[in-house]
């Protein structure tokens, strides 16, 4: 990476971090609504890192991961480059909603257009503007809805190099997902771009310890990148309890509609004909009890205590 580095229209040198802004779209009273982005240089020249949070406005946990990253000061790389955006979707923020001001999903519109809608617009000035810098990403999410994902990280199972920076991850939960069209991380591999996918946690919520998986993951990658040497707070592997790869998941939606209650835990393992939870009438007339299936492990739990019949109420991974 040359020293003359230059990110919107900024050049940065060595060893500076600059916070930038990126203003290409606007509410419709004609107020500029601002991404500061948040870029950080090494004294020496290497790869660069994007920790990005917030493609849904909504996910805040994810939003919180990135801002603790920057507030403690350890986005500032010894070489190569970290750039740092915790919330891409400001417009879902203000709004606490997932979408993009004109409705659509931003997470379905890249690598965007110059001329499209507003979301697409907006995803074309990001893989234009920003990400011809980026070599490696970590991409933070959470579940959508009250739907809480245990601390897992997703990636196209043919890659290779990206399988083994998920390990250094080190999550719980490495899962096996294929790069969706249209979707951030798919035009990111496109243009041979590795990234990581972190989900943890439900919407509108803030919780401890998915946040803390998910900013060691950041540390770890880091140092395995040689970025910066953080020997004394990266998690050693631990060939005793590996994370545990699941190739294949399904979900179990509502056969009926009522009142949900769990039996289960997220996160754990569960055996074949296990009870996995129970739907009922709020009149006390009726209960009904559902089993697993098959022996797997829960990667995420529906915490609504409403549900309607074919709801999404736990995604069980295989391996």
């Amino acid at each position: 990476m040359p020293n003359d580095f230059k990110i919107l229209n900024q050049k940065i040198g060595l060893g500076e971090t600059v916070q930038l802004k990126m203003d290409i779209a606007q509410l419709s009273i004609g107020i500029k609504i601002e991404v500061p982005i948040i870029v950080s240089r090494g004294l020496v020249d290497g790869p660069c890192l994007l920790l990005i949070g917030g493609i849904h406005g909504d996910e805040t946990n994810g939003i919180e991961i990135v801002r603790q990253i920057v507030a403690s000061g350890l986005n500032k790389p010894e070489k190569g480059t970290v750039i740092c955006i915790p919330v891409l979707n400001v417009f879902g923020f203000l709004n606490k909603s997932r979408e993009f001001p004109d409705g659509r999903d931003l997470n379905r519109v890249f690598p965007g257009s110059i001329k499209g809608s507003l979301a697409s617009r907006f995803a074309y000035h990001l893989m234009t503007k920003v990400i011809p810098k980026v070599n490696y990403c970590i991409d933070y999410h959470t579940g959508g809805a009250q739907r809480f994902n245990y601390s897992q990280v997703r990636i196209d199972a043919t890659d290779e190099e990206t399988l083994k920076l998920a390990k250094v991850f080190g999550s719980p939960y490495i899962v096996y997902s294929k790069n969706k069209e249209k979707t951030f991380r798919k035009s990111m591999a496109n243009l041979g771009k590795k990234v990581v996918l972190f989900e943890g946690g439900k919407s509108l919520n803030l919780d401890k310890n998915v946040t803390k998986v998910g900013l060691q993951g950041a540390i770890n990658v880091m140092h395995y990148l040689e970025m910066r040497d953080f020997s004394s707070r990266i998690s050693k592997e631990d060939p005793e309890n590996p994370p545990i790869i699941i190739k294949t998941s399904k979900w179990i939606r509502a056969k009926r509609s009522g009142m949900y209650r769990s039996y289960i835990h997220v996160g754990q393992k569960v055996e074949k004909g296990v009870k996995l939870g129970s739907i009922s009438d709020p009149f006390g007339e009726y209960e009904s009890v559902f089993k697993n299936p098959q022996e797997g492990y829960i990667l995420n739990s529906n915490h609504a205590p409403v549900v309607n019949q074919g709801d999404a109420l736990l995604h069980i991974g295989f391996e």
